[in-house]
């Protein structure tokens, strides 16, 4: 692992600890050139289902593109970043137990809408106004009206 801060190439690990939600690895690793510490994160790649776009493209799954959605919804919400992450980690995980090579971004973008749904409602609103790309405002009251029937 080369050190990020001189780029010296033989970093050495001072402690290994299981992630939080045991599926990382955390190392704590030191530079004997430049002696700074630093943390890294290791993770087993999994397979995961290629993503069907609107217009036919397929492309990798990408959960950054998940996390940053989600963060969005999220901003100025009671909702720490932990969990966002923990969240995410459980669609992914979901996606790669349905077992499907392909998975629509549609069906990403649901599941998505429904864990929010069930987090913070302003943040599940937030989110379906951007990806349900609602045309007026009676689309987004109706909407609205849905979600307070619904928890009422």
């Amino acid at each position: 692992m080369n050190c990020p801060f001189c780029r010296y190439a033989d970093t050495k690990v001072v402690d290994s600890r299981l992630g939080k939600a045991g599926n990382n690895v955390r190392r704590r690793r030191e530079c004997p050139s430049c002696e700074r510490r630093f943390t890294t994160y290791e993770r087993v790649e999994e397979i995961l289902p290629w993503v069907i776009k609107k217009d036919g493209r397929r492309e990798a799954f990408d959960r950054s593109k998940i996390i940053s959605g989600m963060q969005r919804a999220c901003e100025k919400r009671p909702v720490p970043v932990e969990q966002i992450e923990a969240l995410v980690d459980q669609l992914e995980r979901s996606f790669q137990e349905c077992g499907d090579k392909e998975i629509s971004a549609s069906l990403i973008g649901e599941a998505v809408m429904d864990t929010l749904h069930e987090v913070d409602e302003v943040a599940y609103v937030r989110f379906a106004s951007v990806y349900r790309q609602f045309k007026d405002i009676n689309e987004f009251m109706s909407e609205l009206n849905d979600l307070l029937k619904n928890s009422h």
